[in-house]
Order: C-alpha cells, then structure tokens, then sequence
C-alpha cells in the first residue's frame, strides 16, 4: 500500500497556548481554522488539560494533532502542530517561548507574573511564530527583540494631543481653502 508523500510546509504550527492550572486560558494563538471557534477551541483546550495536566511527558497525539507541552508552577505551555509534523520542530519553538519569558520574567515563570507582562508574551510569541511559521528558536534573540519593540516610543496624551492638532489643522486648513 503507499502512502501519499506530503509536500513539505512552512506552515508547522497550528497553536500556542498557555493554560492556567485550572485549564482556563491564559493565551491563545490558533493559526489555521482546526477549531473557528471560540466554543470549540475552548472544548479542545480543555481536552488537551484533561489529557495532559496529570502526565510527566512532554508530548501527545490528540484528535489527530501533535501536541508538545511542558508545565511550570501553575501554567502549562503547548505548541500544536498537525500529526506528521517534527515533534523537535514543536519542541524547539516550546522551548524558545518558556525560555524567552523565563527571561523577561527574570525566572519568575507563573501567571501573576505572565499576567503583568502579557504585552512581553504577545511580543514573544509574535517573533517566535507568524502565521504559522516559525521564525526564531533562539530565546536570546527573542527577548533582544521584544526589549527592541518594547522600547518604542508609547503613545502618551501629549501624542495623542500632537496627532488631533495635526488633523484638526490640516482639516480646517483644506475646508477654508475650498471656501474661497
């Protein structure tokens, strides 16, 4: 019997989540439409606590989905790819987004910490991995990165005032030359 030969992807991961040790979610990335909605990603997410939240191995075949995961005081952390995906290929990303926050948070891994510095993780987790596609494995490189993003400008109310002045200016400027 053969076996169809898959064409090989970029498109390696399916999701990133981090769950409580409740299995409610802290985070979640989905990049493809497995599970469209919030009611059945939810359920998945659930199923993967249920089946995962009592082992001491770091991977698992669920619902046709390789499912590399590692835990850490109160958190569990999974990156999902499809069943013919390289399980070190997920490991590797894993690896890199604990390490890269285990960085930011200065060894503090656990969810008050993670909750204070979601905007660190959303950064994390956008240099780690886009659209599906892994981009960086190295968690030195991550966090020198998020710092990089981090450090641009924030929006202040002096901006804010800034860009109205601009606006309001350029607006009434353009509707007075139309008048005459």
């Amino acid at each position: 019997m053969d076996s169809p030969i898959l064409e090989p992807s970029l498109y390696t991961v399916k999701a990133v989540l981090i769950l409580d040790n409740d299995g409610d979610r802290l985070y979640a990335k989905y990049y493809d439409d497995t599970y469209p909605t919030v009611k059945e990603q939810k359920a998945f997410e659930k199923n993967i606590f249920n089946k995962t939240h009592r082992t001491d191995s770091e991977i698992a075949l669920l619902e046709g989905l390789t499912v590399v995961y590692k835990s850490n005081i109160d958190l569990f952390f999974y990156v999902i790819g499809s069943s013919h995906e390289n399980e070190l290929m997920l490991m590797a990303v894993l690896n890199c987004l604990f390490d890269s926050l285990s960085q930011m948070l200065r060894k503090n891994v656990e969810r008050r910490a993670l909750l204070e510095n979601m905007e660190g993780l959303f950064l994390a987790v956008d240099e780690i991995v886009d659209g599906g596609v892994i981009l960086e494995s190295d968690p030195q490189q991550v966090v020198h990165r998020v710092a990089l993003r981090g450090d641009d400008v924030p929006l202040t109310d002096s901006c804010i005032f800034s860009f109205i002045h601009i606006t309001c200016s350029s607006f009434f400027s353009l509707r007075i030359s139309t008048l005459f």
